[in-house]
């Protein structure tokens, strides 16, 4: 069984770490003047890296191959490392100290860089600095998706079934959550280069973790709907869709599945061959999502050249900085801030490192809205996209990407006259049998939040990359409530309060 390992316990991790039992390393790292934790600070063991989320805390998986000797190494940006035995810390947290500016003579003379320079000289190393190849990597992907209902608004103006009136919409509505959250996490090992439609992923373990009470009861408006079409409408009936000029035809047994009789044996078999082959398009599809969304964000790193952060490439279309200098451990870091002069999307932060000028972080915001799209009645716009992406140095002394964190805000509106006209060509003298017409404005906002932790990278070969064939049977196991169980044996970001103390309204098990 694991154990935690705090100040009080580390006697007795020293004495059963011995007998090859599985441990765990979990802290908060705070700085030591304001007591206040740091976010994404590198934490690494014996070749093995995690780093700590935006509450300051981490959690390593210990194996029976470390001794209470091993050095844990700490980094972070503007703050002295830390490099000591596992038995030296004897504290509840650890703490950082700022590290004091005292230019060095490096420093003294690459001052006289210019920002633009300086960038140039982060392009001319790319290649000496990072990996741009085949790559076998270890990756966590968790995800967060956030959608609130910002309004429902609609007039009724016809209804010929009278079932199908304002009571009913208005039901229909209020069963809608109004706001939800789902957390999806993934590990896997992920295959390829820059390249993000040539990646390739070995899915390990996944989860999901929401409120199945917020969903709406498909089952149950679906007995209502059925309950009203098979009542009021012809079976030979199709329907018509209109909303302003677009109009799309539905057959109305598309509407709804009809029954299996629970007697017909080859009817079952048939429900059983399609739900199992359904499940099998799932994991093929879960598998594919995730590999896709991996793949554009791993593509999208400032070092590939068709990056959206495209300042290091073309940094004559940039207003550029130099703000600062300060420390990553002992190397001193450049710090440029970098904002469009035109129609760039992107404002934000480099830090640089100044003996091999490779980019170590990014922080990066839009600054204008990156989609704004609105016809008809139809609008999105896509407001919001920032975060940071974090490299940290190998032992092959190139640089690898370690964390890349980015939020999305979406916004979404639909302000149309809607009509669904039931049509029949068997009826005599009369094609249009019924007809629903309303006016609906709607509006939709998401917040969506991408954390990508890259923990083991290693070049690969070309012949080992197409070795490599997919066979994912993975499916997110469902979780109502947060388990710390359910990635034990496994490095992950540490995940945040929010999601460790997130429980659902009614516990409903898959």
């Amino acid at each position: 069984m694991s154990k935690i390992i705090t100040p009080f316990l580390l006697f007795t991790f020293l004495l059963i770490s011995t007998y090859g039992q599985a441990q765990i390393l979990t802290s908060v790292i705070v700085d030591s003047a304001t007591l206040k934790p740091i976010p994404y600070v590198t934490v690494q063991l014996k070749n093995k890296g995690v780093i700590t989320n935006e509450e300051g805390r981490f959690t390593f998986q210990l194996d029976n191959t470390i001794q209470p000797t091993d050095s844990l190494f700490i980094s972070c940006i503007g703050y002295a490392s830390i490099g000591r035995p596992l038995n030296s810390f004897t504290e509840n947290q650890i703490t950082m100290a700022a590290k004091a500016i005292d230019l060095n003579p490096v420093i003294v003379t690459n001052k006289n860089y210019t920002p633009r320079e300086i960038i140039e000289l982060v392009e001319d190393s790319i290649v000496k600095n990072y990996n741009l190849g085949l790559a076998k990597k270890r990756v966590f992907l968790r995800e967060t998706y956030s959608n609130r209902i910002l309004k429902t608004d609609y007039k009724l103006k016809k209804s010929t079934i009278k079932e199908f009136n304002k009571a009913f919409i208005d039901n229909l509505i209020q069963q809608i959550p109004s706001s939800s959250t789902v957390y999806n996490e993934a590990l896997g090992d992920l295959y390829g280069g820059s390249d993000g439609d040539e990646q390739k992923l070995d899915l390990i373990k996944a989860s999901e973790l929401y409120d199945k009470s917020l969903e709406l009861d498909f089952e149950v408006l679906e007995d209502k709907f059925n309950k009203i079409v098979k009542e009021n409408v012809k079976t030979d009936s199709y329907f018509k869709v209109k909303s302003g000029l677009f109009g799309t035809k539905v057959e109305s047994g598309e509407l709804f599945e009809s029954e299996v009789d629970s007697t017909d044996v080859a009817a079952l078999n048939k429900k059983l061959e399609e739900e199992k082959k359904n499940k099998g398009e799932r994991k093929k599809f879960f598998a594919k999502y995730k590999r896709q969304t991996m793949g554009n964000l791993y593509e999208n790193l400032p070092v590939f050249e068709d990056t959206d952060y495209n300042v290091i490439f073309k940094p004559n279309r940039y207003e550029l900085t130099l703000d600062d200098f300060t420390y990553l451990g002992d190397a001193a870091v450049y710090v440029i801030s970098f904002k469009p002069k035109r129609s760039e999307d992107y404002k934000g932060k480099l830090f640089i490192n100044s003996d091999d000028f490779a980019l170590i972080r990014m922080d990066f915001e839009n600054v204008k809205s990156l989609r704004d799209f609105s016809l008809l009645g139809v609008s999105i716009n896509e407001y919001l996209a920032k975060g940071k992406i974090i490299f940290t140095k190998g032992d092959d002394q190139k640089y690898h990407l370690s964390y890349y964190d980015i939020e999305k805000g979406i916004r979404a509106g639909f302000k149309r006259p809607l009509k669904i006209i039931e049509l029949n060509k068997v009826v005599k003298g009369r094609n249009k049998q019924n007809e629903l017409s309303m006016k609906v404005d709607a509006a939709f906002g998401n917040r969506n939040r991408y954390e990508l932790v890259v923990f083991d990278e290693t070049p690969i070969s070309t012949s080992t990359y197409e070795a490599f064939k997919e066979d994912n049977t993975v499916l997110p196991t469902y979780m109502p409530n947060y388990d710390p169980e359910f990635w034990k044996g496994y490095n992950i970001i540490e995940p945040n309060q929010a999601i460790k103390t997130f429980t659902s309204i009614g516990e409903i098990e898959e």
